[in-house]
């Protein structure tokens, strides 16, 4: 298991950057009917959503990272669930909650492929597409998200996809 010996430090011996650049600020995602994907967003998932022109939202949770969502009535590929979501939760206790709150309303949102909540790359977490076919997370992780992980710096070995991997709120058996 690494530890803070065999990782590399996050700023150590790094590179200047070629673009200087200063926030990554936002990713976006498609939807088929913005009205829809907006009341999901808002009633189901808990997002602050605001409509930014005819044709595009903005949604946030707890911080100025953002996504854009554009409508895009012709999407014809589905997001893959590697390029999925992810919504933070503290507790594996809370990671089941939110299971059996998806599994409860799954119909009403047309949520699909969920998977059983499960200890996997480092956190206890499951998946679910949404009506729009992209792919969501709910995952443990501390305040401000994977950011604790910088401070580990490079992990060697399997790092964070290791099952032994000690990580904040995660129990392991």
């Amino acid at each position: 298991m690494p530890n803070a010996a065999t990782a590399r430090p996050a700023d150590a011996s790094r590179p200047q950057p070629a673009l200087k650049l200063r926030f990554l600020s936002h990713g976006t995602l498609d939807s088929a009917d913005l009205d829809r994907s907006r009341a999901f967003y808002e009633e189901f998932l808990g997002l602050e959503v605001i409509r930014t022109s005819p044709v595009s939202l903005m949604i946030r949770l707890g911080g100025d990272n953002t996504i854009a969502v554009v409508r895009n009535p012709k999407k014809s590929t589905e997001m893959p669930m590697l390029n999925h979501n992810g919504l933070d939760v503290a507790t594996q206790e809370e990671v089941d909650e939110a299971y059996r709150v998806v599994m409860e309303q799954k119909d009403k949102w047309q949520i699909s492929q969920i998977t059983k909540p499960s200890l996997q790359h480092g956190t206890y977490s499951f998946f679910f597409r949404d009506l729009d076919c992209n792919w969501w997370e709910i995952l443990t992780n501390p305040h401000g998200g994977y950011s604790w992980l910088f401070e580990k710096g490079d992990l060697e070995g399997k790092g964070h996809m290791d099952k032994g991997f000690a990580r904040p709120g995660v129990k392991t058996q």
